[in-house]
């Protein structure tokens, strides 16, 4: 019989390594951050800018981009599709006009080089690079430039930008609606590029073949090209957009008639909220002043106008003096103009002759706006200039009491956005200096479903199954292989589930994945973990914390209690163990804290902060950047 001690201090030593395995896989710098050389002085750093030359209005907007988990989690996935392309598909430029939503998205004018800085994505990538610097942990003071994006906005624009005292919001609005342009044109190339290789397909499918010429073809099970198809329809669908783009939609009412025009929907990047001239106001109030209704006068109604001439002409279908031929003409128009009231009264007939504008009644109004797609990342900005009749300008320091949590929406579609940063501004309306709140937070890393593999955004997990020669014919009882087919090279990954049984790996059918629009909630195959749900959870890491400790003691007592067992059946916990259980959760309780903890960053000054510091900027604070939280699944 083995010795007991050395049977219990066998197993002590193997739980110790599986705690130790766990730290590894979950918590690579767990030691690094817990640990006793982590001390104060050096957790308690962020990168900063320098600022040679009024540089602080850039400084400030890129130190607040740099603390948006799903704007980095975009700039991540939307270079990393471009590097999986050919660089023609992005060389190459469409006419505007020539593909549906053109209109919606560029001017029918955009230069032909404008269009090509667009499908490039030269912006995306210098953001990119940036803000992956701005997020080091360095452990010691340390500052970067900016200069090296602010040339590639100057590449990009064609232009110089003036080191004069500028408005960090006038920067965030042409730094966001670039990337939102980049990404519709990068969007918009790879349609191009796939109606092109569709076309020319189809040309090649009709050509007799000559001799010399081959065709390989790719045998497949019967029902996977629909599958595929059905598969490729979803990945289109799955596409996430900008998270900085929303929706708003502009809709009027005439008071005297009801008509209701067709709503205009108008596309942003960042919503602009004025700040009424008071001594104190909430943020709930200024998205009241955008948002409520609004009564204007002397407006020209469409359906009032065609009222108005049907009247006009039934008058002058009424009088004697009419001769027989005009009032066959006034009866014929106004069947037309009545024809037309019911069915699009915003569309009048061209072959009716109707009266001046000028002469068409003026009517009341109302008018209301309202948001029909919540973005992501909720960027607003509060106008606090105030214009004279005199040509002159100054701030408004009117107190703006703003929340950490913000809902938006209706009862039964609510928004919860989550504070991330803020920008506020001390000084005059024509000088002064800008400064940026940024919550600390750890971003989890990119979601790998293969930890000890390599593996990237848009790539295909990599199958143990045996790769078929590319011209295999098909055989109908082997189910134990997959086709070698256009999609297995998909830059898009699949959620493929490979059980082994007899030492052989068995593929199930590729599943679907359904991520609603404007909704964060992803749904995930079993056994498979979703990108998106893994990363927005950034916000609640204790949570995600309390989870690792739970796997961690259950996959302790799963070996101790078999290992380390007396005779009675009393089980002797290892030590090593208990110290590692209790340290990660210690370490629970004060990730909770790190929430309430801000970075306080001064171009190349870095304070910390706590909350109540942050909320407490009612004054100074002039642009507040806030995240959609996803519901827990």
């Amino acid at each position: 019989m083995p010795d007991k001690t050395l049977t219990v201090a066998t197993y002590a030593a193997g739980a110790s390594l599986a705690a130790i395995t766990l730290i590894y896989v979950f918590g690579p710098t767990y030691f690094l951050d817990h640990g006793p050389a982590a001390s104060s002085n050096r957790r308690k750093g962020v990168v900063g800018l320098s600022n040679p030359a009024n540089d602080c209005f850039i400084n400030s907007v890129l130190q607040a981009l740099a603390g948006l988990g799903d704007l980095r989690l975009y700039l991540i996935r939307e270079t990393h599709r471009r590097s999986l392309e050919d660089d023609l598909v992005y060389a190459q430029t469409a006419p505007v006009g020539s593909l549906p939503g053109d209109a919606e998205h560029f001017r029918s004018d955009t230069p032909e080089w404008k269009m090509e800085g667009f499908q490039k994505g030269i912006v995306t990538k210098g953001l990119k690079d940036i803000l992956d610097a701005l997020n080091e942990r360095p452990i010691y003071k340390k500052t970067i430039s900016a200069a090296p994006f602010v040339s590639v906005l100057e590449h990009a624009f064609r232009q110089r930008i003036s080191r004069q005292q500028q408005d960090a919001q006038e920067f965030l609005q042409v730094v966001a609606e670039r990337l939102c342009n980049e990404y519709h044109a990068g969007q918009r190339a790879r349609n191009y590029a796939r109606r092109k290789a569709g076309s020319s397909q189809r040309s090649t499918d009709g050509m007799p073949l000559n001799n010399g010429d081959f065709v390989t073809v790719v045998l497949q099970p019967d029902g996977v090209e629909g599958d595929v198809r059905e598969h490729k329809v979803a990945e289109d669908n799955v596409e996430e957009g900008f998270p900085m783009e929303g929706r708003s939609e502009s809709q009027i009412e005439c008071l005297t008639c009801g008509f209701k025009p067709r709503p205009t929907t108008t596309p942003f990047c960042a919503l602009t909220l004025n700040v009424p001239q008071v001594s104190a106001t909430t943020l709930g109030l200024c998205f009241d002043g955008m948002f409520k209704t609004e009564y204007i006068d002397d407006f020209k109604c469409e359906k009032c106008r065609l009222l108005h001439a049907v009247t006009l002409l039934e008058a002058q279908a009424q009088k004697k003096t009419t001769p027989k031929d005009a009032k066959e003409k006034a009866q014929l128009a106004i069947q037309r103009l009545q024809q037309v009231l019911e069915t699009d009264p915003e569309n009048p007939p061209e072959d009716v002759p109707l009266p001046d504008l000028s002469s068409a009644p003026k009517r009341r109004i109302a008018r209301h706006v309202r948001l029909t797609s919540f973005p992501r990342v909720l960027a607003i900005h509060l106008s606090r200039s105030i214009y004279h009749s005199s040509h002159s300008s100054q701030k408004n320091s009117a107190k703006v009491a703003f929340p950490e949590d913000l809902v938006l929406g209706g009862l039964l579609a609510q928004k919860k956005y989550r504070l991330l940063g803020l920008v506020t501004h001390r000084g005059s309306h024509d000088s002064g200096h800008y400064e940026t709140f940024r919550r600390q937070s750890l971003q989890p890393p990119f979601s790998n479903s293969t930890t000890f593999r390599p593996s990237e955004a848009y790539s295909r997990t990599a199958s143990p199954s045996p790769t078929p020669p590319s011209g295999a014919q098909h055989n109908g009882g082997d189910e134990n292989s997959l086709p070698l087919t256009s999609d297995t090279l998909s830059p898009v990954p699949k959620l493929i589930t490979q059980v082994p049984q007899h030492g052989s790996f068995t593929a199930s059918p590729p599943k679907s994945v359904s991520i609603a629009p404007g909704n964060c909630e992803a749904a995930s195959a079993p056994g498979q973990l979703s990108p998106m749900s893994t990363f927005r959870d950034k916000g609640r890491e204790g949570g995600t914390r309390r989870t690792i400790s739970s796997n961690a003691r259950s996959t302790i007592s799963k070996i101790a209690p078999g290992s380390s067992s007396r005779a009675g059946g009393d089980v002797v916990p290892s030590e090593s163990s208990s110290v590692v259980v209790e340290q990660m959760a210690t370490a629970n309780s004060k990730r909770m804290k790190v929430q309430d903890r801000w970075w306080r960053i001064s171009d190349d000054k870095v304070k910390e902060a706590s909350t109540r510091d942050v909320l407490g900027m009612q004054r100074e604070v002039y642009l507040l950047f806030y995240e959609l939280e996803c519901a827990s699944t």
